[in-house]
């Protein structure tokens, strides 16, 4: 795969033999972010388990403490005092079954999709058409909750939900590489160790096989992940 000049420049300056410390590999990051616009800095960790045995699953959610850089636009899914508070709250998008069947007919200007225990029911019916892009509201993302005021506050702030994919790496963005390395470690040290805790109980050898920081047009940075365990 050829690369431009840019990333060809920013790869001179990491060593791809070698393990950060991970306040060193974000001051690199954030070196080597050379793109016209913001970029992102994303978190990919790869896991010593396996996603297909339903007690070797790692899923769940964080409030990053300064917040993705990105403007989240909230739908939520209810009805009542509960669609009163998410509107409250500052949800962009509020409406019960009209909406459903609008999201169903292809509407998806949002980026976060909230709801009620009392209306998965009916969401549910969405599955096929959310689930794809990673939108399904779920209790172990705290999309679906009682108290949606706070769910769309989380959302707001910069709540990130973490899960393996097919190959069991997670990938989540901690931030923006203007952040700087000090609010990134923050970020990037919440998502760590939310992954640490919830190793499961099944996994065996190795947890954090690999971890790599890398923003959107940058090169991998390798961390050293043993202070998160191993």
């Amino acid at each position: 795969m050829k690369h431009g000049k840019h990333y060809v420049d920013a790869a001179k300056l990491v060593d791809s033999t070698k393990l950060y410390e991970v306040n060193e590999a974000l001051e690199l990051a954030c070196k080597t972010a050379s793109a016209k616009f913001d970029e992102t800095v994303e978190l990919h960790v790869r896991l010593g388990v396996d996603g297909r045995h339903a007690d070797q699953q790692v899923r769940g959610a964080v409030v990053l403490p300064n917040g993705t850089g990105k403007t989240v636009r909230v739908c939520a899914i209810a009805k009542g005092a509960a669609a009163a508070a998410a509107e409250a709250a500052g949800a962009d998008i509020v409406g019960d079954d009209e909406l459903i069947a609008k999201i169903a007919g292809g509407f998806m200007d949002f980026d976060v999709v909230v709801t009620t225990p009392d209306m998965m029911g009916r969401v549910g019916r969405l599955g096929k058409v959310l689930g794809p892009r990673g939108l399904m509201p779920n209790p172990k993302a705290g999309t679906v909750a009682p108290d949606l005021g706070k769910a769309v506050s989380e959302a707001k702030a910069g709540k990130i939900e973490y899960r393996l994919d097919k190959q069991n790496i997670i990938h989540v963005p901690v931030g923006k590489a203007s952040f700087g390395a000090e609010k990134l470690y923050s970020n990037l040290d919440t998502v760590m160790s939310a992954i640490a805790k919830a190793k499961p109980a099944a996994a065996k050898g190795t947890y954090f096989k690999s971890a790599t920081i890398a923003t959107t047009m940058g090169p991998g940075i390798r961390l050293n992940t043993l202070k998160y365990g191993v």
